[in-house]
């Protein structure tokens, strides 16, 4: 068994000294979040992933100046863009200044959610029917449930856009009535079913659950939660293509492309997957520590923008304690949990939390992914929306640091 001083585990020490910092102020960034540490050779010793303490040593190093501030501002830094549609604060995210656990709670659904982020609650773009059955050349891929699902939705929605004519009418009615009608097509083709107007989270519900109102009511949860999250990755990639001028399902496409990444999309699978893995080895509690002790990363748990804890997997954890707390396999989740609390002090986000929904439930991991997509697409809307209007191309520069001309 590898002892903790692989190259990727540094000492205290090393860790100061990359950092130009004292081991007070290294043991105050642990404490926010901002590093992460495991036990050492010695049980009074910690040890530091070399990987996270060179990442936060390049955004010091990054300063505050305009020119490498926007340098390091790609990588969860400064601010790039204004938007006026979520924020982040470390009790919630907000979708134009309401909380979004608030809205779970007080059972808001998706569609409610895409009103407001969609500034058409005076309007309802969902008042009009989705179309009744997929055209001809998309059914047979619509309907084909062999297919993974990201992948059968990111074959369709292409095809999807030649049947709609309205797709680059720049009236703000229409737009809207377009984004209601991608929503719940995406959200069909995420689970091979036919379109229709039921809401997001009971087509779900009713494709894996049948009949389960409390398991919907979760899904329900989940989808207000994840709907938004600021500028992510996969919002950014809809955003950048939305300021093109592109149509609303070349936006979607490609958030979905960006959401299908290991990186982004793919926590969730991973995040399943150690659920798995802790329930074949018959110890969890000793799996998470050795698994912790080696410099594995925990899948599911800590988050870089919520150092005190995701409080979209908070709130997701409370209520599937009140519906699933005396079950086998929450009873599971919670010796997971209460493992990684004690060898790492992460807590779980929201990537772990969909996991857990599947794993207690028996699901498969790609139905976590579907929630987090179908919800996801919301946001990607919004901020298409939200760029359009505004009419400006987003291109920015690159910092050159290649063979010189003439070298």
């Amino acid at each position: 068994m590898a002892e903790p001083t692989e190259p990727e585990l540094i000492p205290a020490s090393d860790a100061c000294a990359l950092l130009g910092i004292s081991p007070a102020t290294l043991y105050a960034y642990v404490s926010r979040g901002q590093l992460s540490s495991r036990p050492g050779p010695d049980p009074r010793s910690r040890v530091y992933l070399r990987a996270e303490v060179e990442r936060l040593a390049q955004r010091k190093r990054a300063g505050r100046g305009a020119e490498r501030g926007a340098a390091q501002s790609l990588d969860r830094g400064l601010p790039v863009l204004e938007t006026r549609i979520s924020l982040i604060r470390p009790d919630a995210p907000y979708y134009r200044g309401r909380s979004a656990v608030a809205a779970a709670r007080a059972g808001a659904t998706l569609e409610d959610i895409a009103r407001l982020l969609w500034e058409c609650e005076e309007q309802d773009p969902f008042a009009v029917p989705p179309p009744p059955a997929w055209p001809e050349r998309v059914a047979a891929l619509a309907l084909d449930t062999a297919l993974p699902p990201l992948e059968r939705t990111m074959a369709c929605i292409p095809l999807l856009a030649l049947e709609q004519r309205q797709s680059l009418n720049a009236a703000a009615p229409v737009r809207r009535e377009v984004a209601a009608t991608l929503l719940r097509q995406n959200a069909a083709l995420l689970v091979g079913v036919q379109p229709d107007a039921r809401p997001v989270h009971r087509l779900l519900a009713d494709a894996w659950r049948p009949g389960d109102a409390g398991f919907a009511g979760l899904v329900r949860s989940a989808l207000v939660l994840c709907a938004d999250h600021e500028l992510n990755v996969s919002a950014f990639a809809a955003r950048v293509v939305a300021s093109t001028g592109a149509h609303l399902h070349a936006t979607v496409s490609a958030g979905l492309a960006a959401l299908s990444g290991p990186r982004h999309g793919g926590a969730t699978a991973r995040a399943h997957a150690l659920l798995l893995d802790a329930e074949a080895s018959g110890a969890p509690a000793a799996f998470i520590a050795e698994r912790w002790r080696r410099g594995d990363e925990l899948p599911g748990f800590n988050h870089l923008l919520y150092p005190d804890g995701d409080p979209r997997g908070t709130e997701m954890l409370r209520q599937l304690r009140g519906l699933c707390g005396d079950q086998p396999r929450m009873r599971h989740v919670e010796a997971v949990l209460a493992a990684t609390a004690e060898h790492s002090g992460q807590h779980p986000n929201i990537d772990g939390l969909l996991a857990a929904i599947c794993y207690v439930h028996d699901l498969p991991g790609t139905h976590a992914l579907v929630m987090f997509a179908a919800a996801r697409l919301t946001g990607w809307l919004a901020h298409a929306l939200e760029q359009q209007a505004l009419g400006t191309l987003i291109r920015p520069r690159a910092r050159y640091t290649g063979l010189a001309p003439g070298g």
